[in-house]
Parts: structure tokens; sequence; C-alpha cells
């Protein structure tokens, strides 16, 4: 009787469940698309404000430290609610707090391209302020010799009064606030997303599910990149005035493209995305993963330690709301060495990433003369699916071997320093360009110790030129010239992009061979062996990338997994928080800043100040950016070996042999498997490993 009744019993229980069992299934896999969308609406904001961040720069005359101010205002915005989004927010309704985040980043993206629809046309020749005769029909400036030409310099009043009317170049600032408010809303995505994942994912799969969700979030910045190649070719003020009246090409310093609408169609795709998570339980009908007693973690503790641990577990439930337990969880994690040097390890490692895609277009511009359209759709179409299998493959790597927390690290290690190695040959890769005035005196025959106050030689003194313009041409001597006065060219024909200029005396005192004294607009194309040097360097990228990106994901999983699991919700926030604020906010303008010390040719403004820079010494660009990026590197692999030995030090076992019977031994690679079961139950010898 009584077997009976258990068995009708059982039999009761078990339809029930069958039935939680398939809507937890079911709401997990629209959770996990819905998180795929988010994750693609997400990274493609980000690639199209990285692709942006040059254009951006030109459009309100700033310099590189203000654009670096602009791009890292997202991470600002993250700073203000991460924490406490990442706390309070794992007590709510995950989903909805998600998709509450989704909508305001698109809000915030829209935010950001609306002032170009309130700000004048752009004007890529305003410092241009030559009055020639008033026979001449030309807007460029030639050498006119003994003619009289009469250089607009107004006065301080005029000035003045000219900055007043300028003023909407502050509109940049509302760009800053919408690049703010869209991290604002990314806040809630990665740490309440992960840890809904970690705590309703089958057994062992969460790994799995992260490489997958971060793979398919690939889509993103490909689709940026394309998108960000596409308007980049577009002329800024498209649709708004006749573009055969522009003579200037996207291959020009002075190009803007349409950046604005990268930012329209980022902030749609993400108020899109935000819809499917209001339809999301918050539980799924499954209980919470017993892991207040993980283990994995804190399986070598004894009795006593183990009862800390649970009421440390249970104190953490019943603060709900308390400022005090918030606070007290924060030193928890503060106060775990582990947490502590794996925090500082990504904090470099990421400072580097995002210093180098914030100004890697332009890089690439100044340092191979490609465009920032050409730089955007090669970039994206070599290393964004590099990226994509590096990173599926390190999930993979992981769940395949059920790496140990040690074994997750040595991967990331060996990932890391790979990438650091292939990273070096990039300096091999540095090319060199000859500009008149620059690096070279005028006449073209020496080259010059600074490219300040480079004087005037006998080829241009008697022409008059306005040394502040900037109208760059190509003599034929391959060199370039920082206009077609100081080239000393004293005719033109051709209108627009063909115009082509005659007798220019500094070209000719170079003593070309075939006597033609000509220069054309546009700067000088790059050598052959830069072209050569730029495929190698396209080649070494997507090296790097599949190495670093193979090891994003121990660096993603390390983050939390050093820690008590009721606290992995915070430990994800205070690390995204930490590296938002220390490397986001500031890895963009320290390299900006440092970006500005090697310009050899500043824009003059209304004001007569500086505004964005026209041309870089390629040389120093070269030596600035790389080397800032293995600097910060070099300390972060240096750190991860510390964190490994002091990994393998805390969580040694006794140092068994495997048994002949193929028993479980506890050495460093049967430490915690990344799938963290919860009912692992350590045998009679194993009690105090781990």
């Amino acid at each position: 009787m009584m077997d009976q009744n258990c068995q009708t019993n059982n039999t009761a229980e078990e339809q029930p469940s069958d039935k939680r069992k398939t809507r937890c299934c079911s709401g997990f896999k629209v959770f996990l698309v819905a998180m795929s969308i988010s994750f693609i609406s997400k990274t493609l904001g980000g690639i199209i404000m990285k692709s942006s961040i040059t254009h951006i720069e030109r459009r309100f005359d700033i310099p590189s430290s203000v654009s670096g101010l602009i791009d890292g205002s997202f991470e600002i915005g993250n700073l203000l609610v991460i924490v406490f989004v990442s706390y309070f927010g794992s007590k709510l309704n995950r989903p909805r707090i998600i998709g509450i985040g989704s909508f305001i980043m698109g809000t915030g993206s829209i935010l950001t391209a609306l002032p170009h629809f309130f700000m004048g046309y752009y004007k890529y020749s305003k410092e241009t302020n030559i009055v020639l005769s008033e026979n001449s029909t030309s807007s460029f400036s030639v050498c006119l010799i003994n003619q009289d030409v009469v250089l607009n310099r107004t006065s301080p009043e005029i000035t003045e009064k000219g900055c007043v009317k300028e003023s909407g170049s502050y509109m940049w600032i509302y760009v800053l606030m919408g690049n703010m408010l869209r991290g604002i809303g990314e806040s809630p995505i990665i740490p309440l997303g992960i840890s809904y994942i970690d705590d309703f994912a089958p057994e062992g799969h969460s790994s799995f599910y992260l490489g997958i969700l971060n793979t398919v979030a690939m889509i993103g910045p490909i689709i940026g990149f394309l998108l960000g190649s596409l308007f980049a070719s577009m002329y800024v003020d498209i649709g708004y005035v006749d573009l055969s009246s522009i003579r200037i090409t996207p291959k020009d310093s002075t190009w803007v493209g349409a950046w604005w609408l990268g930012f329209l169609v980022a902030g749609l795709v993400a108020i899109i995305s935000s819809i499917p998570f209001f339809s999301i339980s918050s539980n799924l009908n499954k209980p919470q993963k017993e892991r207040k007693v993980s283990v994995s973690l804190h399986g070598s503790k004894t009795n006593g330690e183990r009862n800390q641990t649970a009421k440390l577990a249970n104190h953490e439930q019943n603060v709900t709301g308390n400022i005090t337990g918030f606070f007290q969880s924060l030193k928890t994690i503060l106060t775990n060495i582990l947490y502590v040097i794996f925090l500082f390890v990504t904090l470099l490692h990421i400072s580097s990433f995002i210093g180098s895609i914030t100004y890697v277009f332009k890089y690439v511009e100044q340092q191979f003369g490609r465009s920032i359209a050409e730089a955007n759709f090669l970039l994206g179409i070599s290393t964004i699916p590099i990226i994509a299998t590096g990173i599926f493959t390190g999930g993979y790597v992981i769940k395949k071997f059920k790496l140990s927390l040690v074994g997750i690290a040595k991967l990331g290690f060996f990932a890391m320093t790979v990438g650091y190695l292939f990273q070096l040959l990039d300096f091999v890769m540095i090319c060199d360009k000859s500009v008149a005035g620059l690096t070279l005196t005028y006449d073209g025959n020496n080259p010059v110790e600074s490219h300040t106050n480079v004087p005037l030689s006998y080829c241009n003194s008697d022409c008059n030129c306005d040394e502040s313009h900037w109208e760059p041409v190509c003599g034929d001597n391959g060199i370039t010239y920082i206009s077609p006065c100081l080239a000393g060219c004293k005719s033109l024909e051709g209108k627009k992009r063909s115009t082509v200029f005659h007798n220019c005396s500094c070209v000719e005192a170079t003593g070309s061979q075939n006597r033609n004294n000509s220069a054309r607009l546009g700067e000088c194309p790059r050598s052959d062996d830069c072209t050569r040097k730029f495929y190698i360097y396209m080649t070494m990228q997507t090296v790097q990338s599949f190495a670093y990106a193979t090891g994003s994901v121990p660096l993603t999983m390390l983050v939390f997994k050093n820690v008590p699991p009721e606290l992995k919700s915070l430990a994800v926030g205070f690390h995204s928080l930490t590296i938002r604020s220390l490397g986001g906010i500031l890895a963009p303008i320290y390299f900006g800043a440092l970006i500005d010390k090697v310009c050899m040719k500043w824009s003059i403004d209304s004001c007569g100040k500086p505004g964005a820079c026209r041309i870089y010494n390629s040389i120093l660009y070269g030596y600035t950016f790389l080397g800032l990026r293995a600097g910060l590197r070099f300390p972060a692999i240096v750190l991860y070996a510390i964190f490994i030995f002091v990994m393998k030090k805390k969580y040694q076992g006794k140092d068994t042999k495997a048994s002949e019977n193929g028993g479980k031994v506890l050495d460093e690679t049967n430490l915690e498997p990344l799938n963290n079961n919860r009912h692992f139950e350590p045998s009679a010898g194993e009690d105090s490993e781990l």
C-alpha cells in the first residue's frame, strides 16, 4: 500500500515537474534570444561610436583628447549606476531591468545624432580666408609674386564676435550627453544577463552559453564596421548639398562622413531589442542554484568555516535593500586577493584594447594613407570573424576539456602572451611620409629637426603665402606640400577634385628628372614599401585578434569564479565599474592627449585657436600609439603570471597521483570544473582539498 501510494504520488508530482521544466527551458531560450539581440545592439552602438570618433573630431573641430572624453562618456554613464544596478537589480525582475536599459541605450544613440540636424553645413576649408584679386575666380591659394594679396586677418573685436557666432561648435556636448545616456542604458545588460544565465542554465553549460552569446554578439561589430565604412564614404551633409561641388575626397584629412546615420540605426536596433525582455519571467519556475556553500571554492574548509560561509549567505538574503549589506558584500570581494589581482590584470589589458580600438582607424589613415571608410571595411571583414571564432574556441576548449580554474587561467595567460608577441611586430610596420614645411624644408632637399617654425625657402619666400592655410597638394616629386602657394605653384587648370597646379618652383627645386613641376590636389600616396607593410600589418591584426579573443572567455569567467557565488553579480558589477572608470573613461583621453602631442598641423578656428589635427608625424604616431598599447599589456602579463601562482598556492591539493582504479585526484587539473556542479561531493581523501 505504501509503495503504491508513493508511486501514485511520484507520478502525480512528475507531471507538473515536466511542465515546469518545459516552461523553464522555453523561457530560458527566449531570454537567450533576447540577450543575443541586446548584445548585438550593444556592440553595434559601440563600434559605430569608435568608427565615427575621427569624424566627430573633425566635424566639431576638437582635438583627440576631447574626442576621447566623448568616447569615454559612455563609461561615465555606466559608472553612475553600474554597482547599484548590479546589486539591487539582481533582487528585482532582471529581464525587465535589462529591457528598460536597452530602451534607454537606444534613446541615447538617437540623441547622439541630433546635433547634426541643428548645425549649419560643414565647412571643410573654413580656415581658408584668403581674398584674391577681383579678376581671380579661383578659391585656391597660389603663388602670386608681385601681386596684391590680402589676407583676411580680422581685428580682435571681429574675431571675438566670430567666436560667439561659432559657439555652435560646442554642440559636441550633446554628443557626449547622448553617449553617456547610452552607457546608463547598457549598464544592466552584462552583470544581470550573465548572472541570470549562470543561475538558470542547465548544469555545466553556463560557459558554453556565454561563448555562444559573445559569438553571436560579433554580428553587431560586423554590421557596425560595414555601416561605418558605408557612412564614412558618404559626405556628412548628404542630401543637403550638391555633392558635385565638394572638392575633397574620403582620403582627405578634412573629410567628414555621415557619422550621424550610424547612431540613428544603432538607436532603432537597441529600442527594438528591448521589447522581448518585458515578457520574460524573473524566476522561470526553477529554484536558484544551491551555491551558497560552493564546494568548488570552499571544499577545503573546515566545518566551522563552512558554517561561517553559510551565515554570510543567509545574511545576504536578509539585507535586501539594506545599504549595510551592500558595503559588507563589497568588503568581502575587495579583501579577496585573487579578485583584486585579476582586477588589475583586466584593467591594464582592457585599457590597452579600448585605447587601440578608439584610434586604430586614425592610425591606419595616418600611417598607411587609407581612408577611414577603407579602414572600417578592412578591419571589420578581417578581424571580426576571427574574433568571433576565437571567442567560440575559448568557450569550447573550456567546456570540452572541463578545465579547472587554474586551467582556465592558464588558457587566458597563454592567449594573452601569444597576442602580445605578435603585437610587438607592429613596430616593424611603421611608415614614413615626406611633407615639405613639416618634415622637410620647403625646397624638399633637407630634413628638419622640428616641424614648428620651418623657415620659407627661396622657392616660395616671395609668394606671400598664409602658412596657416591647409590645402595639401602632391608634387610630381612625391612630396606633399601644405598648400599650392607654399609649393610655389603659379597657375592651375581644372576644377574641384581634378585641379592640377603648374609651374611649382618648390617642386622644381628638388631637381626631378622629368622636369615636370606640377602638383595635384591632395596628399601623396604612400610608397610601395608602405603598402606591403600595410598588408603585413593587417595579417598581424588577425593573428592578434584570434589570440586575444580566445582568452576573452577566461577573462570573463575568472571575474566571478573566485568569489562567493552569492556575490557574483556584485563582483561583475564592481569589476565593470573599475574597468569603465579607470579604463573606459581615462584610456581614450590619455591615448588622445599623447596622440595630440605628435600633431604637426592644426586647423585654426575663428578665434585663432587650434581645433582638429590635420596631419601627424607618422613615425612618432606609430611609436606613441603602439608603445602605449604594449606598455599597458606587459605589466598585465606579469600580473597574470602572479595571479596563476597565487591561485595554485591557494587551491593546491596533496599532489597525489592518479589512482590505479581511475578515481578522482585533486591536482590542479581537477579543480572546480567550469560547470560548477553543485552536486559534487568530495570523497574521503578529498575533503581537505581546494
